[in-house]
C-alpha cells in the first residue's frame, strides 16, 4: 500500500441523538467531541438522527411520532419561528 494517501481508519462511538442508544464502531469519520466508552478509553462521539435503533425498518414501528414533523424538528433545531399567515 501507499504512504500518506489513506484515511486514518479509527474506533469511534456513535450515538442516535433520538434514543441516547451508542455503539461503538470503526470509521475514518473524525469528530471534536469525545466520551468515554465502558472499556474505559475515549473515543471521538458521532451524533447521528437515526440509526437501527430508532428507524422503523429495522424496529417495526415509529418511536418518536410525537416529535412533530421534519419541518418542526428543523425549525426547533435551529432556534426559528414560523411565520403566521
Amino acid at each position: 500500500m501507499k504512504q500518506a494517501i489513506h484515511p486514518n481508519y479509527q474506533k469511534v462511538v456513535y450515538m442516535d441523538v433520538n434514543s441516547g442508544f451508542k455503539f461503538l464502531s470503526g470509521s475514518t469519520k473524525g469528530s471534536n467531541e469525545t466520551i468515554e466508552w465502558e472499556d474505559g478509553n475515549t473515543y471521538p462521539l458521532i451524533k447521528m438522527e437515526t440509526t437501527a435503533d430508532t428507524h422503523p425498518f429495522y424496529t417495526g414501528r415509529q418511536k418518536f411520532a410525537d416529535k412533530g414533523g421534519r419541518a418542526d424538528r428543523f425549525m426547533k433545531k435551529y432556534n426559528m419561528q414560523k411565520e403566521e399567515e
